[in-house]
């Protein structure tokens, strides 16, 4: 298992989709909103958490299509479906390397670019709390969806359109934590929706996408 993680976390940075795509494109994001709404800092402050969990989302759509698509291509999701490793722990595994190059640098870094939308101090710790309980939900989540899309030429408008309503629950609890933390309200209720939500998606998920894989490669 360690060893399939390390395959795909060099993989994933080779493929030329790994952490620097999602971070362009958050940056992105961060700088086009000012421009959108207008530098009004009060309002800026006030959608911040928002559009910072909105923008992390849509990173980590980038590279959803590469977690089983480039082993289909070359016949290794065959071996890894008749492998003595349980074809759930190489989607779990998968997902985890999906999450390292995609979910966690976005998290690290939208304190910085929350600097830019002027996100209040007291925002900042939830902010990173809120994406580092969510984001391994839409890492997992984007898995099943690659899992049944897996093999489909062109593919990846279809998985975005599957796994964005998905997304929302997780997107809105994160998005609360973020705004109560900000507001110093008590964010205790979103926060534990949202692990619940995580929770979830990793105990059910895995089952899911590899029942979808094997009837693909059939």
């Amino acid at each position: 298992m360690i060893g399939l993680l390390a395959r795909d976390l060099k993989l994933a940075i080779r493929a030329g989709g790994g952490f620097g795509l999602g971070l362009a494109f958050f940056l992105v994001v961060t700088v086009l909103v000012p421009f959108g709404v207008g530098p009004r800092p009060e309002l800026l402050a006030r959608i911040a958490p928002g559009i910072l969990w909105l923008g992390a989302l849509l990173a980590c759509l980038l590279s959803l299509d590469r977690i089983f698509q480039l082993d289909f291509e070359d016949g290794s999701l065959d071996l890894l479906a008749t492998a003595p490793i349980p074809l759930e722990g190489v989607v779990a595994t998968k997902a985890l390397a999906h999450w390292l190059t995609s979910g966690l640098p976005l998290t690290l870094a939208a304190p910085v670019l929350g600097v830019m939308l002027n996100l209040p101090s007291a925002g900042f710790g939830w902010l990173v709390i809120s994406l580092l309980i969510g984001t391994p939900a839409l890492s997992m989540i984007g898995a099943f969806g690659a899992a049944l899309t897996v093999g489909l030429k062109r593919g990846g408008l279809l998985l975005s359109l599957l796994v964005l309503p998905l997304y929302v629950p997780t997107l809105i609890f994160g998005a609360e934590v973020a705004r109560r933390g900000a507001e110093a309200l008590a964010p205790g209720t979103p926060l534990l929706m949202s692990a619940g939500i995580t929770a979830g998606a990793i105990a059910v998920l895995p089952f899911a996408a590899a029942a979808a894989i094997r009837v693909n490669l059939r």
